[in-house]
């Protein structure tokens, strides 16, 4: 099992820039498909992004296609969600996410992930 712990988030105004990242340990990661999810208060945990554990294959949501980019550094078992022109739409507790599986199936539904950090806020200001 690996441990996923996130960080980056916090209080901007639309049209700001945050990057998140999602620090792994235990023995795996790079072997580990890696997902972002967000719950919004009041709504389900949707999904945000995903990447393979080469980058090989990359997911989004169509919600922030163009404005996220997933990405990870397997060397320092970390990975990380940049989102630009943030809008207050996007405001949400973010989840960094472990598939065992390296997204062989699913890779937008979050019952297939099997490790979960414990959440990151980022609120946007209008």
């Amino acid at each position: 099992q690996v441990q996923l712990v996130e960080s980056g988030g916090g209080l901007v105004q639309a049209g700001a820039s945050l990057r998140l990242s999602c620090v792994a340990s235990g023995r795996g990661f790079s072997s580990y498909g890696m997902g972002w999810f967000r719950q919004a208060p009041g709504k389900e945990r949707e999904f945000v992004a995903a990447i393979t554990w080469s980058g090989g294959r990359i997911y989004y949501a169509d919600s922030v296609k163009g404005r996220f980019t997933i990405s990870r550094d397997n060397d320092k078992n970390t990975m990380y969600l940049q989102l630009n022109s943030l809008k207050p739409e996007d405001t949400a507790v973010y989840y960094c996410a472990g598939d065992l599986e390296n997204l062989r199936v699913g890779p937008r539904i979050s019952g297939n992930y099997e490790s979960w950090g414990q959440g990151t806020q980022v609120t946007v200001s209008s």
